[in-house]
C-alpha cells in the first residue's frame, strides 16, 4: 500500500523518511553508527530520528566498523532489524570479516535456524572532491559474496522504496548511496549549475510507506539503438551523454546489482543488439566484467558488436584529476556512437 501524498525530497530526506517510516512501523528496527544519533549523520540522513525515537532506537557507536556490523549481526540473529551506517563506503574494510564470514553466512551455517535481517548503509562514489579515501565504489566486492544483496538507488523515489524493502528483507543488504546525487541529479558536467531534486519527477516522494522491489531493474529511457546498463549517479550521466550525441539509447537503471535482473537486460539487448556498460568503479574486476559475461552467456547470438565498458581507471581515485577519472558524458558519448556506428 502506498500513501499517495507526495512531497519534494532530496535523496537524503527520502532515506530519512524511509527509516522514520520503518522505526514507526516496527519496534524491532534500530538505527545506529558513527554520529547518526545526536549529530544526525555526517550527511544528515538520520537527523531528528534520535530525538523522535529515543536513544535506545537510534544511537551513536564508537569508531569501529567491525564493532558496528558485529553488534548488528548479533541483534539480527535475535530478532531485531538493524539499519547501520558506515560513514563512507571507503571505511567498510575493517568490517569485512563480520560482513563476509558472519552476516552473509548466518542463514546457511545455521541451516535456516537464524537469519540476518541487516541493512548496511554506505555513502559511495566520487564527484565531491573527496579524494582517494572518500570516493570509492566497492560494490563489486560485495557481489562476490554469496548471501549478500547489493542495492544502489539513483533517485529519491527509488531510494526510499528500496530502503524500506531492504529493511523488511530477511537477508543482509549492502545499501550503497551515491552521495553525488544526495541533493540533486548530476549530468557529469561539474562546471554547470547544480539542479535540485525539486525540478526532477523522481524528487516527488510519497510521505508514507511504499516499497520498490529488490532485484528489479527499470528502463529509465526506452530506445532502439543500444542498451546502456548502469546504476547510481551514472544513470543521469548516461541520459545526458545519449542526448548530447543524439543516440537512441535504451538506458536501464539496475537498482539492485546483485542478484541482477537478467530478464530486463536480455530483453533489451535482444532488441538493440548492442550494449554499453557504465560504472564509476575501477574497470578491472568491476561489476561490468560480470555483466559482460552474463550478456555473452544469454545474448551472444543477438549481439551485433562487442560489449563496451566505460568505467573509472585502475588507479586510486585522484583528487587533482577527479574529472579525468569520473566517467563523464564525453567518454560515454564516444562509446555510444562507436557501438551504434560499428558494423551498421
Amino acid at each position: 500500500m502506498t500513501d499517495q501524498t507526495a512531497v519534494a525530497m532530496t535523496m537524503i530526506q527520502a532515506l530519512r523518511s524511509a527509516m522514520d517510516v520503518m522505526l514507526a512501523r516496527d519496534d524491532n528496527v534500530v538505527v545506529f553508527g558513527q554520529d547518526v544519533g545526536y549529530f544526525g549523520g555526517v550527511f544528515r540522513c538520520t537527523e531528528g530520528l534520535q530525538e523522535k525515537y529515543g536513544k535506545t532506537r537510534v544511537f551513536d557507536t564508537p569508531i569501529s566498523e567491525g564493532g558496528i556490523v558485529g553488534a548488528a549481526v548479533g541483534m539480527a540473529a535475535y530478532g531485531l532489524r538493524p539499519v547501520v551506517e558506515i560513514q563512507f563506503a571507503d571505511y567498510f574494510y575493517p568490517a569485512t570479516d563480520q560482513i563476509v564470514s558472519e552476516a552473509a553466512r548466518l542463514r546457511y551455517r545455521s541451516a535456516g535456524d537464524y537469519i540476518a535481517p541487516l541493512t548496511i548503509r554506505m555513502p559511495s562514489g566520487g564527484g565531491i572532491y573527496g579524494g582517494q579515501t572518500h570516493s570509492q565504489s566497492p560494490e563489486a566486492i560485495f557481489t562476490h559474496v554469496a548471501g549478500l544483496k547489493v542495492v544502489i538507488p539513483s533517485n529519491p523515489y527509488d531510494a526510499k522504496g528500496l530502503l524500506i524493502a531492504a529493511i523488511e528483507a530477511n537477508d543482509p543488504i549492502i545499501f550503497l548511496e551515491p552521495k553525488r546525487v544526495y541533493n540533486g541529479p548530476f549530468d557529469g558536467h561539474h562546471d554547470r549549475p547544480i539542479v535540485p531534486w525539486t525540478e526532477h519527477p523522481k524528487g516527488q516522494v510519497p510521505t508514507g510507506y511504499y516499497r520498490v522491489p529488490l532485484e528489479a531493474a527499470t528502463v529509465v529511457q526506452p530506445g532502439q539503438d543500444v542498451t546502456v546498463l548502469t546504476y547510481g549517479t551514472m544513470v543521469h550521466v548516461c541520459l545526458a551523454a545519449a542526448q548530447e550525441v543524439a543516440v537512441d539509447a535504451e538506458i536501464i537503471d539496475l537498482r539492485t546489482i546483485w542478484p541482477v535482473d537478467i530478464g530486463t537486460i536480455t530483453q533489451s539487448i535482444k532488441k538493440t543488439g548492442r550494449c554499453v556498460i557504465v560504472h564509476e568503479a575501477t574497470q578491472t574486476s568491476g561489476f561490468a566484467a560480470e555483466l559482460t559475461t552474463l550478456i555473452q552467456e544469454h545474448c551472444f547470438y543477438h549481439l551485433e558488436v562487442p560489449t563496451q565498458r566505460v568505467t573509472g581507471w585502475d588507479t586510486p581515485y585522484p583528487h587533482a584529476h577527479e574529472w579525468s577519472y569520473f566517467p563523464g558524458p564525453k567518454r560515454i558519448g564516444k562509446a555510444l556512437v562507436h557501438a551504434v556506428r560499428e558494423l551498421s
